[in-house]
């Protein structure tokens, strides 16, 4: 199947390397504790990123309203911090929404041609931003764009986005747009013949470990992770295993159909890794596309499995972690307490 330059595109392959397999362990459930209440949580149309500030104050993007709103900490009030609109200081077509220790965030969103980063404070007081040529190969689960902007991460002073088309896993920007550097080797694909197919093998997520360096996640192929520390070196790489992906990585495919160049169109696939994120301790959370989580130790080493329930079953689309235990789940606008 394929697909034009306007519509998700990725594509995935096994790499043949024999690891040995880390040993599972029974899935554990993990029950909501709290959340936003339901007459709230309600009333966003697609919340796809959901924070809190150091006031207390909790931050969500409705993707499908392309609105910021922002809820006390009591969780009593709701109000607009930012609306649709592709002007400045506007939301269109937003992929994330991630907040630093100081109670900047920063929205990435694509109003144009054009994906874009703006900044601002809890008010919703425009702090700056910069624009950034859209990736052609981009991944995209149904309304959710996961790389590129979708794939931002945010240090507090700098971005972190996914650009296999610039040779590296990441590239880290200043806050004003400027290329700080690129991280990461791409993975061998065994396409490298195929620019398009070869840059899909390597879309994933950069992610910050609050405990010092960087991770990245591997969405498509075999699901896997790297580590690299605060210089940009790799410290190590670990397979993503378990019986949740069984069938899926035996189904992966080796192949492609040949593209006319003049086509504009991709190879397209479905991601096996939805999202991902570091705790304060180091950990590595990874939410599957199936509804299971996969937890990491700071080593690489696999210590848990879990899966999330509020109403029902959660496949986590995106996780915040508070400095008092809390992770902030979407859909759902759920609380969950972890150790």
């Amino acid at each position: 199947m394929f697909a034009g330059r306007c519509l998700a595109a990725f594509a995935v392959a096994a790499s043949g390397l024999a690891v040995q397999a880390p040993p599972n362990r029974p899935a554990e459930t993990l029950a909501a504790t709290g959340g936003l209440p339901a007459h709230i949580a309600l009333g966003f149309q697609d919340a796809v990123g959901f924070v809190q500030a150091r006031s207390g104050e909790f931050l969500v993007l409705d993707r499908r309203a392309h609105t910021v709103y922002a809820v006390n900490a009591a969780k009593t009030t709701v109000r607009k911090v930012l609306q649709v609109g592709s002007e400045q200081g506007n939301v269109l077509q937003p992929a994330a929404l991630a907040i630093s220790a100081d109670d900047i965030f920063t929205i990435a969103d694509s109003p144009t041609a054009y994906d874009r980063i703006q900044f601002f404070s809890v008010k919703g007081t425009y702090l700056g931003g910069f624009l950034q040529t859209k990736d052609a190969t981009r991944l995209v689960v149904g309304p959710l764009i996961l790389n590129g902007v979708g794939s931002m991460a945010f240090t507090g002073k700098t971005i972190l986005l996914n650009r296999p088309e610039a040779g590296a896993l990441f590239s880290e920007f200043e806050m004003a747009g400027a290329v700080v550097r690129h991280v990461g080797t791409l993975r061998p694909t065994g396409q490298e013949a195929d620019r398009g197919v070869h840059a899909a093998m390597n879309i994933g997520l950069p992610l910050v470990d609050p405990t010092g360096g960087f991770y990245f996640v591997f969405q498509t192929g075999r699901p896997m992770f790297r580590k690299y520390d605060a210089s940009g070196a790799l410290l190590f790489e670990r397979h993503i295993e378990g019986p949740e992906l069984d069938e899926s990585i035996l189904n992966l495919p080796t192949t492609w159909p040949r593209r006319p160049a003049e086509s504009g169109t991709v190879p397209l696939v479905l991601p096996l890794v939805r999202t991902a994120a570091v705790d304060s301790s180091g950990r590595l959370w990874v939410s599957l596309m199936a509804p299971t989580t996969y937890v990491y130790d700071p080593r690489g080493e696999k210590i848990r499995t879990v899966q999330f329930r509020g109403a029902g079953v959660i496949s986590p689309g995106s996780f915040f972690f508070t400095t008092d235990g809390r992770v902030l789940i979407t859909p759902g606008c759920y609380e969950f307490t972890v150790r």
